[in-house]
């Protein structure tokens, strides 16, 4: 099955650097072994051809039960629809490490509450920039 099959194109990948990184962790306990990259690049394409084909099952499994939105459930059976039951444990407890990592993740602040400043002050220098630049624009070229 190629990405041509599920509509996609051939420009799909994974990040070369993230694929090295985890396959330098892999082969840490083995000193001397190296990877490739020619073999680096075919894990890759054979990362995205997995990929594919769970994600297009998940969506035919999805679209089956009138679902917008691909679910962990889907993922789950696409794997075991597929013939890999061995992989859906794994994925379902690293699902549940991501949910929560997001959960205790900081939340990210808007520039205004960065600022410091009250919404009255923050309202006040717009205005006075908004003041400043009609006066500039008034007084045409110089």
């Amino acid at each position: 099955m190629s990405d041509k099959e599920y509509g996609g194109t051939d420009d799909l990948s994974l990040p070369k650097a993230t694929v090295q990184k985890i396959v330098t962790e892999i082969l840490q306990p083995f000193p001397g072994v190296a990877f490739a990259k020619d073999a680096r690049d075919l894990l890759i394409d054979c990362c995205v051809e997995f990929i594919t084909l769970i994600s297009s099952e998940a969506n035919e499994i999805a679209e089956k039960e009138a679902k917008k939105t691909i679910a962990t459930e889907h993922i789950d059976k696409a794997l075991r629809d597929l013939g890999f039951p061995e992989y859906v444990q794994e994925v379902l407890t690293s699902a549940g490490e991501h949910k929560e990592a997001l959960k205790t993740r900081e939340k990210k602040t808007n520039k205004m509450d960065q600022s410091g400043l009250s919404e009255a002050e923050l309202l006040r220098q717009q205005e006075e920039l908004f003041k400043s630049a009609t006066e500039k624009y008034n007084q045409g070229p110089v």
